[in-house]
């Protein structure tokens, strides 16, 4: 492995991990409704979540949408009413009283590593990341560059966006800013589908 390929796929997996999807809008909006401490085993299900499926992809699973073209509508279709249920869910929460504990429930450790099987943006990730980056004569190594990559840059992403909702948390007091930022995430989430929708 080069320099260069090292570079590419580092670029790759850090602008794709750090643009708006599914998880990162659900970071976000978790990080304003909970806090961060709340939020940490929703983004540890994404650290661990989205590496395993990308070896697995890697290991043939994404060969499935290869030969059952109807499997991947039906993910689609899961996916997408699964995010417009979790985008309801955002825009009609509740602020917290000053200084209270937000009732409610952030997504779990095993929620979110398993969203990731229903997240467009998760397969087309995964997808195309073996598909550009893999090696034919060094496989093995370059599946393990691409998750140990992914990895690495998830941890980056989850905290900049979980951070980033919690810093927004502490600016929202009033309730109607409150409103209106959660559902601008929440139509935000529904627009992150498009991009698989459209293909």
């Amino acid at each position: 492995m080069t320099l260069d390929y090292l570079l590419a796929l580092t670029t790759f997996c850090l602008v794709t991990s750090l643009t708006p999807g599914p998880n990162n809008i659900m970071l976000m909006a978790s990080g304003i409704n909970y806090g961060v401490r709340r939020t940490l085993p929703h983004a540890a299900g994404i650290l661990v979540g989205w590496p395993l499926m990308v070896l697995l992809v890697a290991l043939g699973l994404g060969r499935i949408f290869e030969t059952v073209p109807a499997a991947y509508t039906v993910l689609k279709i899961l996916s997408s009413l699964y995010i417009l249920w979790l985008a309801w869910r955002i825009a009609t929460a509740r602020p917290a009283e000053e200084g209270a504990v937000k009732a409610g429930a952030p997504m779990t450790f095993l929620g979110a590593a398993a969203f990731q099987w229903v997240n467009g943006k998760a397969w087309f990730m995964a997808v195309s990341s073996i598909a550009a980056f893999t090696l034919a004569g060094n496989y093995a190594a370059s599946v393990a560059a691409i998750v140990i990559c992914f990895a690495t840059t998830g941890i980056v992403s989850s905290t900049s966006w979980t951070l980033f909702g919690a810093g927004l948390r502490r600016v929202l007091t009033d309730p109607r800013y409150f409103r209106w930022i959660n559902i601008f995430l929440a139509l935000t989430l529904v627009a992150s589908l498009w991009p698989m929708l459209a293909h």
